[in-house]
């Protein structure tokens, strides 16, 4: 079978793996969720492959990864031991949180069960909270996150079959942070689907931090979505921090909808990886909803970074603000689109974005494409972007003050990252993320910071 499905096409042979681990897949599941996968087949069926060719995939052609992978699946947990305090050293040590671990995809039970959370706050995987909150995972599950837009959607939905669901009751403000670490293990090439849900109710608050880790060289296709659903007057920060080798294809999507007075922060730091493609969506669906969208992404050798954002201005008076920055170096490449779309009932809407990105040789590669689509006249909105190199006059500057050169490109690199970094709300992770993006910049970080693995980058 295999060597038949390597000399057919990628949809095809996608197709076909679909079908024969179906009972598997399904295994343990609703009808009601795995009725949703035969519409996801057709689209992508119908949607293929994103490519060049694909509009909103057009500075990222996922063509010829998928034709030449035949990479295991993760439809089963794989039995690894993690040691939870090595993997959460990599990123933020003696750091205050509450530890949430996935392995290739899935909820790890022995991990989690110990964790104390506040009254009335679940967490659990996708798979118990379907079959223990039925009501509200059918009520959210692929409202957001839509199969017939997005193929990699279409993907995610056809192979989901776990993830984390938190819930976090009205009026609750979680103090700790909530730490996601999604962990990558295995002893061949895997490719991984997880699906998570985030419900928060109104006026609740909390801190979400999603830690992307590869522990093991071997090759990860990792397709990750989480739909995020935001209360009245509740607000939300969800921090990404994407540190995998570069070996590691990594799509992300993070689908938001936001409801009166909320308040959404996401920053999506990206230090590591080999093809990384963000998508986020939100919805600003309810009066005086704001939305501050931020991202950093520092790149070298082969690597690839696109990050898509759509932001959807629905009711009025309501704000968003994006800032997202690039560093390329080598034969790296980047691609940013940022589309803003104010409805016609959106009145009084504040929209702002800015995409700057810097080239350190002749070799790497940006495209960006920031858009505007609005139907009100009464708005008040600006997009931007800028692709260039260090600025010769800052550099004479400091090195006329004794600086030598080396030094001067690192601290005006440092400076143009730090406006980004400044965005994070949690001091102690804020000040780790200095520290690893300043180790990055001067080739000082191979590999996770503090971490006594030693993954290829």
């Amino acid at each position: 079978m295999t060597e038949v499905l390597e000399k057919i096409g990628a949809v095809p042979r996608i197709s076909e793996i679909y079908g024969t681990n179906l009972t598997t897949i399904a295994d343990g599941l609703p009808g009601w969720m795995n009725h949703t996968r035969y519409p996801a087949l057709k689209a992508f069926q119908r949607m293929g492959i994103p490519g060049f060719r694909t509009e909103n995939y057009k500075y990222t052609d996922l063509t010829r990864l998928f034709e030449n992978e035949n990479f295991r699946r993760s439809f089963t947990p794989d039995n690894f031991e993690v040691n939870l305090s090595e993997v959460f050293s990599c990123d933020v040590p003696e750091f205050d949180t509450h530890l949430i671990l996935t392995v290739n995809g899935w909820y790890d039970e022995i991990s989690n069960k110990d964790t104390q959370y506040p009254e009335g706050v679940i967490v659990k995987s996708l798979r118990n909270a379907i079959k223990e909150n039925t009501e509200l995972v059918e009520k959210y599950y692929g409202k957001l996150a839509l199969s017939d837009e997005d193929p990699l959607i279409a993907l995610n939905t056809l192979f989901a079959q776990d993830g984390i669901f938190i819930y976090i009751p009205d009026n609750l403000h979680i103090s700790k942070p909530l730490q996601i670490i999604n962990v990558l293990r295995s002893d061949d090439d895997l490719y991984v689907t997880q699906r998570n849900m985030l419900i928060a109710g109104k006026n609740s608050q909390a801190k979400i931090m999603l830690c992307d880790h590869t522990l093991v060289p071997q090759q990860f296709i990792n397709n990750n979505i989480t739909e995020v659903q935001i209360g009245e007057e509740a607000v939300i920060d969800i921090y990404s921090i994407q540190n995998q080798h570069n070996k590691t294809a990594s799509f992300s999507g993070i689908y938001v909808h936001q409801e009166r007075s909320s308040e959404l922060v996401t920053n999506a730091i990206t230090l590591h990886g080999g093809i990384i493609r963000n998508n986020l969506k939100v919805l600003l669906d309810g009066e005086q909803a704001s939305a501050k969208i931020c991202g950093l992404a520092l790149s070298d050798k082969n690597q690839h970074v696109d990050n898509y954002t759509n932001i959807e201005h629905i009711k009025p008076n309501c704000q968003s603000n994006q800032l997202y920055k690039n560093i390329l170096d080598d034969n790296s490449t980047g691609g940013f689109t940022g589309r803003i779309h104010v409805l016609p009932y959106a009145a009084k809407t504040a929209a702002f974005q800015r995409n700057n990105n810097v080239l350190l040789t002749n070799a790497a590669k940006m495209n960006t494409k920031p858009q505007l689509v609005i139907d009100n006249d009464d708005v008040k909105c600006s997009h931007g972007a800028t692709v260039g190199r260090i600025n010769d006059e800052a550099l004479f500057y400091l090195q006329a003050r004794g600086i030598n050169e080396k030094e001067a490109r690192l601290m005006l690199m440092f400076a143009f990252a730090h406006e980004v970094l400044a965005e994070i709300k949690i001091e102690k992770l804020r000040d780790v993320i200095d520290q690893l993006v300043n180790k990055r910049l001067r080739g000082e970080v191979s590999k996770c910071h503090s971490c006594a693995l030693d993954c290829i980058r």
